[in-house]
């Protein structure tokens, strides 16, 4: 699975932007911003082993994928959830659930949701934001 990401010239410096990972960073050239990009979603997800790959998709795009879906979607889950400034409980109240654990499970990359669970927990979370992932080989 792969995210959508942008890359500009902003005067002296390439700007990246990952919209589905609310996540921004730069670098002097776009070599250097494509591996600061790779470094922010391995440093945000946290996890020993998880490898971000940056895929150039075109002169001002890119998409970013990883070794492990799970460990991606967790962090796309919580990213998201963060954005809308809420917590698990309401994120779970929001999927009909009692317990925050329901959603829990997901961000937390304990249960790898199938698409259609995928894109109802973000409807739940993010019902305004568009992520825009693809499958790739």
């Amino acid at each position: 699975m792969r995210f959508e990401g942008r890359i500009t010239k902003d005067g002296k410096f390439w700007m990246v932007e990952i919209p589905a990972f609310d996540a921004l960073t730069q670098g002097r050239t776009k070599r250097e911003a494509h591996e600061m990009a790779k470094d922010l979603i391995e440093t945000m997800a946290g996890k020993p082993g998880f490898e971000v790959t940056v895929y150039p998709a075109g002169r001002d795009a890119f998409e970013i994928g990883a070794n492990s879906t799970g460990i991606l979607l967790a962090l796309l889950l919580r990213r998201q959830r963060e954005r809308q400034g809420m917590t698990l409980s309401q994120a779970a109240e929001r999927l009909g659930q009692t317990s925050k654990n329901a959603y829990a499970r997901y961000e937390q990359g304990r249960a790898m949701p199938s698409i259609e669970k995928l894109e109802q927990l973000l409807k739940a979370i993010a019902p305004d934001q568009k992520i825009v992932w693809r499958f790739a080989a």
